[in-house]
């Protein structure tokens, strides 16, 4: 009787830690999947501390902020003009992973790559809308 009794104790310790490890998992999971680009709040922050520590006027503010948009806009630009390379990159990966898969592999694969994209997509219009 007393084994049976000690091996309950141990089999709920058990299920104690098991429960709060998957409550943790799941905890670390949805702030993780929950938290935004910090591109954002990285412009804010390093705006705020350049005003504060350098004492910058509202005219200084301004033309700073006009520096930091010329300087997104840049290297938009250039992110433009090697896009196609690097699609084209991209694309010579995929029909060389698709080369040397046998057709069930290959249609698993064209699965993955849209479940991929979808939660891209999805990834992006959430840091679209919380830049606004």
């Amino acid at each position: 009787m007393r084994n049976l009794s000690l091996g309950r104790a141990v089999f709920l310790l058990m299920a104690v830690f098991l429960s709060g490890a998957a409550v943790g998992g799941f905890g670390v999971s949805l702030y993780s999947t929950r938290t935004v680009s910090a591109a954002p709040a990285w412009r804010q922050k390093y705006v705020k501390d350049l005003t504060q520590r350098l004492q910058l006027s509202n005219d200084q503010l301004g033309k700073l902020n006009t520096i930091l948009d010329d300087t997104r806009a840049r290297y938009d630009a250039v992110k433009l003009r090697y896009k196609p390379e690097m699609d084209k990159i991209h694309d010579e990966q995929v029909a060389n992973i698709r080369a040397m898969l046998d057709q069930q592999q290959g249609l698993e694969y064209d699965k993955y790559r849209e479940e991929r994209e979808r939660e891209r997509r999805k990834a992006q219009q959430q840091q679209t809308s919380s830049a606004k």
